[in-house]
């Protein structure tokens, strides 16, 4: 008779064989998973603070160039005359006359009004023929101010361009209509002028640095520069402890946990055909 065959015996593995994370496995690896997180979260927060400071100052930058441009454009214009070509010998420049009570080409004011301007530029407006896809001339106005607009009146051909800082921290401009926004968040917007005057002893030219203030009615005719400077101020606040700038005036001051940048162009007028003190 063969020998009954063995069978092992199979029972229900034991309760204490089953094991999982203890408690202080678990508050491990949540400390680790937190600290994580932290590490990523301040990763990101300096990330995003270095972003914003980059674009905030990239965003001042294009603003005063873009300030910077129209001013420039107006003032490189100012005091200009059109030479008439239908009178006049050849060897004899003959220029478009001016109406009547003509203002300065160029005119300021350090500390105006609220419905006065800082900076005033002025100059002449003449018909020019134009073509629109025919073959026939047609005369049109073509010089335009600083909001791009044009004056078209014959009977006052004047592009006036004035430039201030709001209340609300806008440089505005106003051409011959109402004034609007150029650019915001500007602080300081200041002018000076650079006066060109003859020595009557040695018959050689000056220079000088004056506010408008310190110019009378016959001095600005003989400006043939205007510095502007901009102080403009950015939108995201940045650590800036202890960090100063230099404002407009040449005065120190704390940048106020802002970006804080200052801009500064001198523009040449072109010419300085304008009476001494209009017609």
């Amino acid at each position: 008779m063969p020998a009954p065959l063995l069978v092992p015996h199979r029972g229900r593995p034991s309760r204490w064989r089953q094991k999982g994370a203890t408690l202080v496995e678990l508050m491990v690896g949540i400390a680790i998973g937190l600290l994580t997180v932290a590490a990523a979260v301040g990763a990101l927060m300096v990330s995003r603070s270095i972003s914003g400071t980059v674009s905030d100052s990239s965003q001042l930058q294009q603003q005063a160039a873009y300030a910077f441009r129209v001013i420039g454009q107006q003032l490189r214009q100012s005091g200009g005359l059109s030479i008439d070509p239908t009178t006049g010998a050849k060897d004899v420049v003959v220029f478009l006359s001016l109406p009547a009570s003509t203002p300065l080409s160029v005119a300021g004011m350090d500390s105006p009004a609220s419905n006065e301007y800082k900076l005033t530029v002025t100059y002449q407006n003449v018909q020019e023929p134009t073509y629109s896809g025919g073959s026939t001339p047609t005369n049109g106005y073509l010089m335009r101010d600083c909001l791009g607009e044009s004056h078209d009146i014959a009977s006052d051909p004047l592009i006036t361009s004035r430039f201030t800082l709001d209340a609300n921290g806008n440089l505005v401009c106003a051409g011959n209509g109402s004034a609007q926004p150029l650019i915001s968040g500007v602080k300081d917007f200041r002018v000076t002028y650079l006066q060109q005057t003859l020595d009557a002893a040695t018959l050689q030219p000056q220079f000088r640095y004056a506010s408008a203030t310190a110019l009378t009615s016959t001095d600005w005719p003989s400006v043939y520069a205007v510095e502007v400077c901009l102080e403009l101020e950015g939108t995201e606040a940045i650590d800036t402890v202890g960090s100063t700038y230099t404002k407009c005036d040449g005065s120190s001051a704390s940048r106020g946990n802002k970006l804080r940048m200052v801009f500064r162009n001198t523009f040449y007028i072109r010419n300085q055909a304008w009476p001494a003190a209009g017609i």
